[in-house]
């Protein structure tokens, strides 16, 4: 069995490459997550992009995505759930009655970066995986904002909520740092002055709130706005750069 991960951009069907486009046409059962109530924007959004791409009838099938216990730990508990996952994919595709050959699955983003699908398809056993890239939330924050990931010869740190949250600003790190995966609005932790940020939420999709400026202008705007738009949307993904001044200059915003 050959199993496709293809990269579909951060919502919005434009994002798709051709050749995802052309994988999702070649495959014989593309699979969706269900992620449960208050997600249901994201199937959603994968039946929205394969009713815009699909020239040949292909097989969908929804599958539930099991939830993650972290009661023993969060090593343990992820490993836990990527087995679980990969249980339920194994599940859907014994279920499916016709062709199997070839299985795709839709996922968001890009699946290199920040991303568990590569080590749950490793579970996979005997399957071929492939990957079609896609364009990554960091791109699309930048370009919502018009602004250049790095500044000029340097180097830039992509991290989690989780690491700002246990460690800060990193002794030695880059100037410049893009958070994913923060649940809790991080950036609160650090200090305010000298830092300015660009945070979107929902960035490349209709529902998108962009807000930039020195973070102790602007922090407590990001923190009412994101949380006005997780009770009315009943999710939020968002992502946002930092970028420190050095000593000899002011931030740029």
């Amino acid at each position: 069995m050959d199993l496709v991960l293809i990269g579909i951009g951060t919502g919005n069907p434009d994002h798709l490459t051709a050749q995802a486009a052309a994988a999702l046409n070649g495959a014989d059962l593309i699979l969706i997550p269900n992620k449960g109530l208050g997600k249901s924007d994201l199937a959603e959004v994968r039946h929205l992009i394969l009713s815009r791409v699909l020239t040949r009838p292909v097989a969908v099938r929804e599958f539930e995505m099991p939830q993650r216990d972290a009661s023993g730990g969060y090593a343990k508990g992820v490993s836990d759930w990527h087995d679980a996952i990969a249980g339920v994919w194994r599940a859907a595709i014994a279920a499916h009655p016709g062709p199997k050959a070839r299985v795709a699955l839709m996922v968001w983003g890009d699946p290199m970066l920040y991303d568990s699908t590569l080590r749950i398809a490793e579970r996979m056993g005997d399957a071929k995986v492939s990957v079609v890239p896609g364009i990554t939330s960091v791109q699309a924050l930048c370009a919502a904002h018009a602004i250049a990931l790095n500044e000029v010869a340097e180097p830039v740190l992509i991290t989690t909520g989780r690491q700002l949250r246990d460690h800060g600003w990193p002794a030695g790190a880059p100037d410049t740092m893009v958070v994913m995966l923060d649940g809790e609005a991080s950036f609160q932790g650090l200090p305010q002055m000298g830092i300015a940020i660009w945070w979107a939420a929902y960035v490349g999709m209709a529902e998108q709130i962009l807000i930039a400026g020195p973070l102790d202008e602007v922090g407590p705007a990001i923190v009412a706005a994101r949380a006005q738009a997780r009770t009315e949307q009943g999710w939020i993904m968002d992502i946002y750069l930092l970028r420190r001044a050095a000593p000899h200059k002011a931030p740029c915003i």
